[in-house]
């Protein structure tokens, strides 16, 4: 029998192990996704990095990496990567080398930062501080944002102002300096973010009902696109990093005025990517701050494609002609369903973490992680069958590394329209006139591989799956290796994990809150259920695991908080 010790009594407790929720539309996913394969993700993101930062390749629509010398907010050379291949906006040749998009650039390097790759001294080029010149002070917004200024979109046949293009490179950003945080102006920037989306929760005083807001002047905005109360999530999440970096009080007020926001609505208001930060920055809050919020609707939000505005709009659960797609990320309703690749990639963000915070999850997620690893190779033109995707001979200008934007039930293109379900396609071609074919692989889409090869960890199991719930836990306090493990099949199996630590560590499951095997030293053999999830954290060998206040503790770092 395994206890722990409490301090309140110092008695030995036997603690209880954590029921689970569940996700309604993940429970529909099936336990084992066919066709099955799950992609090195790791390695695609190196061999990404690798060959879309050489300005030395040649083919055509390459390089796809350019400098931009126009010294916008920062006097200093920046660059830019093409959105999709062959764009015809961009390029040093178009609009002065103006046209590029952080979502790009910063989630590119962002990527590789997490998977290990030194982006401040590449052959010589500093990518991190680079990206400094999306800082848009020049307008008075004082925010990273999309391009290096309102004009520039407008070049890119910008079609009006977005909240979600606004906030989402701000986390992208503060994912980038957790790992430079010493970068020159990189702490002032992080303030000004923090500052102005600080005052902008203020003045929206909960109604974040609007399509964007202008951080220059303080006030929110409308136009045709939809509203985006989700921006809230994007806020919340900004800023209580913000208030674990500073320690300022006035963000962690803000942070929960922005949450709340997000819980009171009374409709699901998913636009973009925003919504899942939202569930993340609550389970955090719960474990960490003491509130006690009741995050479950923000989780079907994401998942199940209730969509107010953006019809449709969460994640997929279908299988389309013996393809399983579930776990992808995208409209639910859209010529039959519309799933893309970035979307996907970057749910997993703050969905894998979260789990860590409220191990409640640990099974559903798990569950939906191994369907949207496995569907996520269908975008890649090397894995997808040819008579499912649109340009299957002109693929070799992927170089491999580059995907297709979505993944569509029926072809809104033309002359796609006898092609059957699944379709590897993109946009590009809808962007702007001109644009080629194979604008429809998306560059941007394919840079957010790092996310998810940051995470993801094939073991000798092939469906069992290990999670790094660390990799994009961003800002966190001290904490031991944690990874999830869920086991979809129907009989218990056998899994030998391969420990992170150097030293020899027992392994803790957090769901169980018990020492599953003991001494480890580089590999063990642990055991997993069926249908059940692992959440083991690696803690030294022979510690004593102490409780206090609901939190488990060894050495006095927090190792479960339920």
């Amino acid at each position: 029998m395994f206890c722990v010790l409490s301090c309140q009594d110092n008695k030995t407790l036997k603690p209880k192990p954590i029921a689970q929720k569940t996700i309604s539309r993940v429970d529909s996913m099936p336990l084992m996704p066919k066709p099955f394969k799950i992609l090195d993700f790791k390695g695609l993101a190196q061999a990404y990095d690798r060959i879309v930062y050489d300005s030395t390749q040649t083919g055509e629509y390459w390089p796809l990496i350019w400098k931009d010398g126009s010294r916008k907010n920062f006097d200093q050379e920046t660059y830019g990567i093409y959105t999709a291949i062959g764009d015809t906006r961009q390029g040093a040749e178009n609009h002065d080398g103006l046209f590029h998009e952080s979502l790009n650039t910063i989630s590119s390097v962002l990527g590789a930062s997490l998977i290990g790759i030194d982006k401040s001294n590449q052959h010589g080029e500093d990518y991190v501080g680079m990206l400094k010149n999306y800082f848009n002070s020049d307008t008075g917004w004082n925010i990273i944002m999309n391009n290096t200024g309102p004009d520039v979109a407008l070049l890119g046949g910008g079609y009006g102002r977005d909240w979600w293009y606004d906030i989402y490179p701000n986390l992208l950003f503060y994912g980038v300096a957790d790992f430079y945080p010493e970068h020159p102006d990189f702490e002032n920037i992080q303030r000004s973010i923090a500052d102005r989306f600080q005052k902008a929760d203020s003045v929206l005083a909960g109604n974040y009902g609007h399509t964007f807001f202008d951080y220059s002047t303080l006030e929110p905005k409308d136009n045709w696109i939809c509203h985006q109360e989700d921006a809230a999530a994007g806020h919340a999440y900004v800023l209580y990093a913000a208030y674990q970096k500073f320690g300022d009080e006035r963000y962690l007020s803000a942070a929960k005025s922005s949450l709340e926001a997000l819980l009171s609505q009374k409709e699901n208001r998913f636009y973009e990517i925003l919504m899942p930060f939202g569930a993340y920055v609550a389970a955090r809050m719960n474990a960490e701050e003491g509130t006690s919020y009741d995050y479950h609707n923000i989780l079907d939000w994401t998942f199940d494609g209730t969509s107010v505005c953006r019809e449709g709009w969460g994640v997929l659960q279908d299988n389309w002609n013996g393809y399983d797609v579930s776990g992808l990320v995208g409209s639910t309703v859209d010529h039959g369903g519309f799933a893309f690749l970035m979307n996907t990639y970057d749910t997993m963000w703050p969905l894998v973490p979260l789990v860590r915070y409220d191990p409640r999850y640990a099974e559903t997620i798990g569950k939906w992680m191994l369907n949207a690893a496995n569907a996520s190779k269908f975008f890649y033109p090397y894995e997808m069958d040819d008579a499912h995707q649109t340009l299957p001979d002109q693929k070799h200008h992927t170089k491999g590394v580059i995907a297709y934007e979505g993944l569509i039930k029926t072809a809104h293109l033309e002359s796609y329209e006898h092609l059957e379900a699944p379709i590897a396609i993109g946009d590009g071609p809808h962007w702007t006139p001109g644009n080629p074919d194979v604008s429809q692989f998306s560059v941007y889409g394919s840079g957010h591989v790092g996310i998810a090869g940051a995470i993801i960890e094939k073991t000798d199991v092939p469906e069992i799956l290990k999670l790094d719930c660390l990799a994009t836990d961003f800002y966190k306090k001290e904490s031991y290796p944690t990874y999830l493990l869920y086991n979809p099949h129907e009989v218990s199996e056998k899994v030998t994990y391969v420990a992170q630590s150097s030293q020899k560590v027992d392994l803790y499951d957090a769901i169980g809150h018990e020492i599953i095997v003991e001494g480890v030293e580089a590999k063990g053999i642990i055991d997993i259920p069926a249908a059940k999830a692992r959440l083991i954290v690696e803690i030294p060998s022979g510690s004593l695991i102490e409780q206090k206040e609901g939190k488990y503790y060894v050495n006095d770092v927090i190792i479960a908080f339920m």
